[in-house]
């Protein structure tokens, strides 16, 4: 059944929380997914007056998937192409992000992030980073050696550094934290241990999307006027089962295991990553902090079937190792062990996506044919740092 915080089963709750002027749904919305991004989206749309909003999550707590297992990096919005949602996103979440981890004392730390390159190659794709930053008004520049040698010794650049100063970590756990409660203060409800296992789209003259969920082994259902589909890991599989055949799409996996550093030097005090390869499709092995100061390493990737697979292996050990040591030369080979790993959700065929070809767009739509029904798919990085733009994204699709 659905439940609630303490796990008491939603359906004994009285269905009266939907304040719509039918009174013939049990909610205004019902938003699929308590990663941050379902979290961001079920907490704007409790802010609306008059609404009622529920969050159904398979887990017993938010944000047990993709959204506690990444770098939790505050992204600039220098990757992703002028056009895209990405980018339009990432920039508007970025300014989001650490307004609100200001204003409500979220820990965070804009601590900038260096895109370092050691041949001519690589110095032309900073080149062409920064020309793309300064299109889309995001601030980049050069650091000389003598400044890199001051600020960080330890780091190597043969050929050129680009900085990124608008870069930045957050606490994601405190993030969720402070989103699951808000939404709770506004009046939202969390249903935890809940997994969807049937959605009914609207019939004729029947009002709401009837949202079927089983928890240990007995099934329950409620209605809501709109639905969101933000299950991450598991939104392609959701939107399966309300799009016809001919709609369906394959979900692919890329599995990112990270690597820990137990030595207190060297430690940089920012981000640094590797200049990006063209064709490489994705930026290199490259060195986050954590809000402790730790340094972390990754992630790499490896195309998994089972999304639930979270064991880490060094498989790819032994390379990201030497990839460190391209920047960070002094660094004890070691004392670099495995950590955590996550798993991203992709879109598109396996061929491009692994080559780096076909630049894959965060899906964001009203799905064509099924009013109040919006598909979020292929939601991973910049997600963390876009969450509340993406809140607002959704918001205006519902609201147009």
């Amino acid at each position: 059944m659905f439940a609630r915080m303490v796990r008491e089963p939603l359906a004994q709750f009285e269905r009266s929380f939907s304040t719509s002027a039918n009174h013939y749904t049990d909610f205004t919305h019902a938003v699929i997914g308590g990663g941050v991004v379902g979290l961001a989206i079920a907490r704007k749309l409790q802010e609306r007056e008059g609404t009622s909003t529920v969050l159904i999550e398979r887990h017993g707590t938010v944000g047990t998937e993709t959204s506690s297992r990444n770098s939790e990096v505050i992204h600039a919005g220098l990757y992703y192409g002028e056009t895209s949602l990405k980018t339009r996103l990432c920039l508007r979440g970025k300014e989001m992000m650490y307004d609100l981890c200001r204003k409500n004392h979220i820990p965070f730390k804009n601590c900038g992030k260096w895109i370092v390159a050691q041949d001519a190659s690589q110095m032309e794709a900073l080149e062409n980073v920064h020309s793309f930053a300064s299109t889309i008004g995001v601030p980049t520049h050069f650091i000389s050696p003598e400044e890199a040698k001051r600020r960080e010794p330890d780091v190597r650049a043969e050929a050129g550094i680009l900085e990124s100063p608008t870069t930045g970590i957050v606490d994601s756990h405190s993030l969720m934290q402070f989103l699951e409660g808000d939404f709770e203060h506004l009046g939202g409800i969390c249903a935890f241990q809940s997994s969807v296992t049937a959605v009914e789209a609207p019939q004729n003259s029947a009002r709401g999307w009837r949202i079927t969920t089983t928890t240990n082994g007995e099934e329950s259902s409620i209605t809501a006027d709109t639905l969101i589909n933000s299950a991450g890991l598991a939104a392609i599989p959701i939107s399966n089962m309300i799009l016809p055949a001919d709609r369906h799409l394959k979900p692919y996996y890329a599995k990112g295991s990270y690597f820990s550093y137990s030595l207190s030097r060297p430690k940089p005090s920012t981000l640094v990553y590797p200049a990006p390869v063209p064709g490489h499709g994705g930026l290199g092995t490259h060195l986050t902090l954590d809000m402790a100061g730790r340094v972390r390493f990754g992630p790499d990737v490896e195309w998994v079937d089972d999304p639930s697979d979270l064991r880490v292996n060094d498989r790819n050990l032994s390379a990201a190792i030497d990839d460190i040591q391209t920047y960070l030369p002094s660094i004890d080979r070691s004392a670099i062990g495995l950590d955590y790993a996550g798993i991203r959700p992709k879109l598109g065929k396996m061929g491009a996506v692994t080559s780096g070809k076909g630049f894959q767009d965060f899906y964001i739509k009203e799905e064509e044919g099924f009013e109040g029904f919006i598909n979020l798919l292929g939601i991973e990085s910049p997600g963390l740092t876009s969450c509340l733009a993406i809140a607002e994204e959704v918001e205006r699709l519902l609201y147009k």
